[in-house]
Order: C-alpha cells, then structure tokens, then sequence
C-alpha cells in the first residue's frame, strides 16, 4: 500500500471480495487492527472510490453505504446458484460437525487438566499405603489386647450412666426449687445470693446435662 492511495487499493480489494455492502465505520473496525488505518482515512478513500465509479454507495437515512460495482462480476445462473446452495449447505453441515467434535474435545481436555498424572497417582497411592499400614497395625493392637469389655460389661456402665444422670436432674431440680424458694425472701438478685453462699451452676461451669 502506498501513502498516495491511502489504503484506497486495499479497501478496494476488501469490498471486491467481500462483496456485500459496508459502512465506512465497518470498513474502519474490520481493516484497522491489521492495517492501522485511521477512521478519516478510511472515510476519504471510500468516497474517492465511489467517486471515482471503482465501487458504488447509497445512501440509507442519514448512513452511507458502499459496496462493490456488481458489474466487475460474471452472471450466475440459476444451476451455479443452486450448486452453490449444495456447497453452503455441505460445508454449514461440516461446521457444525467440527464445531461438535470441538466442544467433545474441549470437555475430555478438561477431565484430563482435572485428573491425577501418573506421578501424582502414584504419590497417593504411596500415602494410602501407609496410612493403611497405620491403620492395620492399630487394629493388630486392638485384637492382641486382652483388656477388652465384654458386653455385658458395656451394658452396665450404660445402665449406670442413666441412673447418675436422672439423680443429676433430680438433684438439679430439687436444688433449683429451693433456690427460688430463698429467693422469694431474699432481697438481692440470684446471681448475688449464689456468689454469696458459694454456689456453681452446671451454667458457670460451661457443662450440659447428658441426654437419658
């Protein structure tokens, strides 16, 4: 491209083969990141192109629009227009075929980024290997033990446990009934007639009667 023509020639070209109508705004946003035009730039070549009858314009509302003289090119007839139909259709078909087989590509590229290498693998399996063995060793231990509570030793400590924890509750209750029983007649608050007689709540020592 020389200065004098001011991309005039290339233009030219991009009309003449993409022969379909254009803006000069599109012709500027479609050539300008490869050829560095600039948009007055390619305002004026587009005008003294079609001044010059190389392509043709109209003007639609207040936008002009250009497009290649449709003279330059050899007449179609009907069976290339319907071979051409068969071409567009065939390669639409393969577009989207491709664009398929991409998007299966695509996914099983994904599952691979997302699985272990084989290193990986077998840095795990190493790990698991231990973590086994720990775990095999433990329960060697525990079945070479003779300490083990047999169940009728189980069931004792859970029949002793529900009878502590009913007297718990029992004696909570009762030592709660004789609190606001004190209290009726006490002119401080609770908390004060606790700190005075030196008494700890289940509260104050942060634990929960058990559930029976």
């Amino acid at each position: 491209m020389s200065k004098k023509d001011n991309g005039a020639s290339l233009i030219l070209a991009y009309l003449n083969e993409k022969n379909r109508p254009y803006s000069a705004q599109d012709v500027f946003c479609n050539l300008q990141k490869q050829h560095g035009f600039g948009k007055t730039a390619v305002v004026k070549a587009m005008e003294l192109l079609a001044l010059e009858g190389k392509i043709k314009e109209k003007m639609y509302g207040k936008q002009k629009i250009y497009f290649a003289d449709q003279a330059q090119f050899k007449d179609v007839s009907d069976a290339d227009l319907k071979a051409m139909d068969g071409q567009i259709s065939a390669l639409s078909a393969e577009v989207q075929s491709l664009t398929q087989s991409c998007r299966q590509l695509d996914a099983d590229l994904k599952e691979l980024n997302s699985s272990l290498t084989t290193e990986e693998m077998s840095a795990e399996i190493k790990e698991l290997k231990v973590e086994c063995a720990g775990y095999r060793a433990r329960l060697d231990k525990i079945k070479s033990a003779t300490n083990h509570v047999t169940p009728q030793e189980k069931e004792k400590v859970y029949k002793d446990r529900d009878v502590y924890v009913k007297e718990w509750k029992k004696r909570k209750r009762l030592a709660s009934d004789m609190i606001d029983a004190i209290l009726e007649g006490y002119p401080k608050s609770k908390k004060a007639f606790l700190d005075e007689v030196g008494v700890e709540t289940d509260e104050d020592c942060k634990v929960v009667v058990p559930g029976s």
